[in-house]
């Protein structure tokens, strides 16, 4: 193996000329054709038998040259890239520019690398802190939001349908007067004020009574996942089967002991409030935490290749599909409840996939500047955190994130902590 070159062709993008020569080459032609050769035919030879020199002889001189070029890659394009001491970010390409027995083989190598970041005075950056005061308010919000966990729907038969009840309806819908599909249901609980149906369906159900058989008018948004309904105006025939709507019980001591741990509601208020003011303290921190990152943004240089980007909305793409998946959900099918492409879909990530690649390669740089070290025993004892927190083995982790990847994000912490505990924070 042998690193010819290595030269800056743009900002992040280096070529490197990498060759590997007559003897390397003859090597892997030998190892292409015994791979082959068990599926080669030719005649007087038995399947599988056929010499090398008489496969060349009738397929052609360089008929292993594609396989044996593609078998060096991992052997004299990785250690020169190693060589190069290149920071990927991701795959390079790699193209033939020269072959043949003579010389060997010599690849073109362009590599997109992590780009140089500048960054400075990113100590004793000054930031406000606010801790919002939690509110008497706010502590009846809260447990009116208990009482509404510990409701139970009835049903109602002395007044008509209101935002917040359950309508259960039959229903069934026509475009210019004839049934479409998946227009049809019996029995259907529908959510007053939920927003389910296209918009003016919910609305003209407000204020009918159980028994109530009517007809309304709706017209599909113009982004409709079902094209042959998109814009279009329909009508539905609905016929009211129950109104249910939400019990709550009575906000009193005995409510309190069934719901909670408590004994009277002055303790479950007393808790709530200390609940409320540590997660303003929280939300607090995090505001903070934006505010220095928004300050290390505008004070590095740096030009980005866009594959980074692309990688992190690539990543957050799939953290969404497998929240996705827990929920017994496709991708696919999400996209076309909400009327998006994948183009677009994507789109939606760009702005905080930027930022979050921008604000990592800061603090990288900061660890640098900082020389923080990361020894193995605590990227161990990261790793074991992890396994215990996601009931895996420490094996299993390894699979999944090397140790050099647990290091680099634990210096990245231990760099956002030095910004932060460095930091002018008043309030």
């Amino acid at each position: 193996m042998s690193l010819v070159s290595t030269n800056k062709i743009e900002a992040n993008k280096y070529e490197l000329e990498v060759s590997a020569d007559a003897e390397q080459f003859e090597a892997a032609i030998e190892k292409a054709y015994r791979k082959a050769k068990k599926n080669i035919s030719i005649n007087g030879f038995r399947k599988g038998n056929a010499p090398r020199k008489m496969v060349e002889k009738l397929y052609g001189a360089n008929v292993f040259f594609e396989d044996a070029a593609n078998d060096l890659i991992p052997v004299v394009v990785v250690p020169a890239v190693e060589e190069a001491q290149l920071e990927l970010v991701t795959t390079p390409e790699i193209l033939v520019s020269s072959i043949n027995k003579e010389n060997g083989v010599t690849f073109k190598v362009t590599a997109t690398v992590k780009p140089e970041v500048e960054i400075s005075d990113y100590k004793g950056i000054a930031v406000e802190k606010t801790v919002n005061a939690v509110t008497d308010e706010d502590v009846d919000k809260a447990i009116e939001a208990l009482r509404d966990r510990n409701g139970r729907m009835v049903t109602v038969e002395d007044r008509p349908a209101a935002n917040g009840d359950v309508a259960v309806i039959d229903f069934e819908g026509f475009k210019d007067g004839v049934p479409f599909d998946g227009g049809k249901e019996n029995d259907y609980e529908l959510n007053l004020g939920s927003g389910q149906f296209v918009p003016g369906f919910e609305e003209q159900i407000v204020g009918k009574s159980t028994g109530d058989e009517f007809t309304i008018n709706v017209t599909f948004p113009e982004n409709y996942q079902m094209k042959e309904l998109a814009g279009q105006p329909t009508e539905f025939k609905i016929k009211i089967n129950e109104i249910r709507a939400k019990e709550l019980p009575e906000l009193d001591d005995e409510f309190v002991k069934d719901a909670t741990d408590f004994d009277t509601l002055d303790e479950l208020k007393a808790d709530y409030r200390k609940r409320l003011e540590a997660n303003a303290a929280r939300e607090a921190e995090v505001v903070v935490d934006n505010k220095l990152y928004e300050a290390l943004l505008e004070k590095m240089t740096v030009e980005v290749p866009q594959v980074m980007y692309d990688n992190k909305i690539d990543e957050m793409v799939r953290d969404f599909e497998m929240r996705l998946s827990q929920q017994r959900l496709s991708l696919e099918m999400y996209l076309s409840y909400v009327g998006m492409d994948m183009d677009a879909f994507r789109k939606t990530f760009a702005e905080r996939a930027e930022r979050e690649v921008k604000v990592r390669l800061a603090l990288e740089k900061i660890a640098k500047l900082e020389n923080i070290e990361v020894s193995d025993e605590k990227a161990e004892e990261e790793i074991n955190k992890l396994a215990s927190q996601y009931n895996m083995t420490v094996a299993q982790v390894k699979q999944y994130i090397s140790t050099e990847a647990i290091k680099a994000d634990i210096a990245v912490s231990e760099a956002a902590k030095l910004v932060k505990d460095s930091a002018n924070i008043n309030g």
